[in-house]
């Protein structure tokens, strides 16, 4: 039942996914929303959680807080990615259990599924076989996340749901070189490739001033050290260099779709009707080449586009069966090429 003036602490606010839900909230005419920057309150330090939680007391909890990224990041800071997601998890849920929260909604990722699992990925493959190497850290501890919800519903009584939901993208997106995901990192890589053609190396460094990557030493728009540094990340005036061979395809999800369904699970049902967690996607996907020549035309960067095969792909397919979610009423509603324009837009309106 919707109730207007519960008490819901959002966790990871201002990251892409939470900043969604709390737009849907707040439009849906909720205005008891409690939330906190990670300065304000590190969700992997127990005490704080427990403190936090024991002085608020909110009546919903949603679960979006975490550390994310891309291929690289994911293989570079494996230790790191397995501990936070395990600590956020343990904690978030475990004082939700202890301070009375009476629904909490986890958001996991479809990096869960096994690499291999038939194609559409419906919820009962889970753990039928081994995950993809190059993100099972972040996998684990997601896999963890549900289990914690399943269990404390089945020995305390709670109302702990998880959803798995597809590759996201959209406002609030994470569009450093290193860290990024595949789509935000496409945009950013050819809007500069396009940007360092035209020679505009005053743009180029407020880009890398506002989202990351900065010149390691240097001049900010010096064009030799400019050119040389975005070359390390496969940007160059007439090409972009991607990893992979580019076949790999994927299912993209704009966030404020998310939330919608988020907002909906949360008001109208219950974590018995939905069982240990549900997927969340569009039903659809496409290649990464098919993906990176879609942004390079609304992006307008006329370089060729070169992939870089000695590079992984990561898991062949990661398609999500939705039947479940869409019998529950729910459907994404925003076309791949709009939300990539939406996000572009952000992307630019942040620079500047």
């Amino acid at each position: 039942m919707k109730q207007t003036d519960s008490k819901i602490y959002v966790a990871g606010h201002r990251g892409m996914v939470g900043s969604a839900i709390v737009r849907r909230l707040e439009d849906s005419g909720y205005s008891n929303l409690i939330c906190r920057s990670h300065a304000q309150l590190d969700l992997t330090r127990q005490q704080d959680v427990e403190s936090f939680f024991e002085k608020e007391r909110p009546e919903m909890v949603f679960l979006c807080a975490a550390k994310v990224g891309g291929i690289l990041a994911n293989s570079t800071y494996k230790a790191q990615f397995i501990y936070e997601n395990i600590m956020i998890s343990a904690n978030v849920i475990h004082a939700s259990y202890r301070y009375g929260v009476k629904k909490l909604l986890n958001l996991g990722s479809s990096c869960i599924y096994p690499r291999q699992a038939p194609q559409p990925l419906k919820e009962e493959y889970l753990l039928t076989s081994e995950l993809e190497p190059t993100n099972e850290p972040y996998a684990i501890a997601k896999i963890a996340a549900i289990k914690l919800c399943r269990y404390y519903n089945e020995q305390y009584g709670t109302n702990f749901m998880s959803v798995m939901p597809t590759n996201l993208y959209g406002l609030n997106d994470n569009f450093d070189l290193s860290t990024s995901h595949v789509l935000p990192a496409l945009i950013r890589k050819l809007h500069l490739a396009k940007i360092l053609s035209q020679k505009d190396y005053a743009f180029i460094a407020r880009d890398l001033e506002r989202f990351g990557n900065n010149l390691p030493a240097g001049p900010a728009d010096d064009p030799d050290l400019l050119a040389k540094h975005l070359s390390g990340f496969g940007i160059h005036p007439d090409k972009i260099v991607l990893w992979g061979t580019g076949e790999p395809k994927r299912e993209f999800l704009y966030a404020d779709d998310l939330s919608a369904a988020t907002v909906l699970l949360m008001e109208q049902y219950d974590a018995i009707d939905i069982g240990e967690f549900i997927n969340i996607g569009t039903g659809t996907d496409i290649t990464i080449r098919g993906m990176a020549e879609m942004i390079s035309r609304i992006v307008g960067c006329n370089g060729r586009i070169e992939w870089d095969r000695t590079n992984p792909d990561g898991t062949p397919q990661k398609l999500l069966d939705i039947s479940r979610i869409q019998g529950k009423g729910w459907r994404a509603n925003t076309p791949l090429e709009k939300g990539i324009e939406k996000t572009y837009e952000f992307y630019l309106s942040e620079l500047p």
